[in-house]
């Protein structure tokens, strides 16, 4: 499976990319129909708050995945955004066995 990364005013981190490929990598083993994951990760000033937002996109029979979270830090926006395509996998998944 492909992972790409794209960085919006944010710097590029190793450590970033390899926590969230073990992450994505994770849901790859548990769904074998994942081709490709798409990541972005960007930093917004929003007032006097500065949002870090992770979101990824997976290939995949039928329509894309997507999902993405805007927490304090983006380990933990990866973390968020996993867990939210863990379900939307799950389903899918449902679906493909029932017909």
């Amino acid at each position: 499976m492909d992972i790409n990364f794209e960085y919006d005013n944010v710097k590029a981190s190793t450590d970033l990319e390899q926590f969230t490929s073990e992450k994505v990598q994770k849901l790859a083993n548990k769904y074998e129909f994942i081709v490709r994951a798409d990541v972005f990760f960007k930093v917004e000033q929003t007032g006097n708050n500065t949002g870090k937002i992770a979101g990824i996109r997976l290939s995949a029979p039928g329509p894309r995945l997507f999902a993405e979270d805007n927490n304090e830090s983006l380990h933990k926006s990866v973390s968020e955004v996993v867990n939210q395509l863990e379900r939307q996998l799950a389903k899918r998944k449902g679906k493909m066995k029932t017909h």
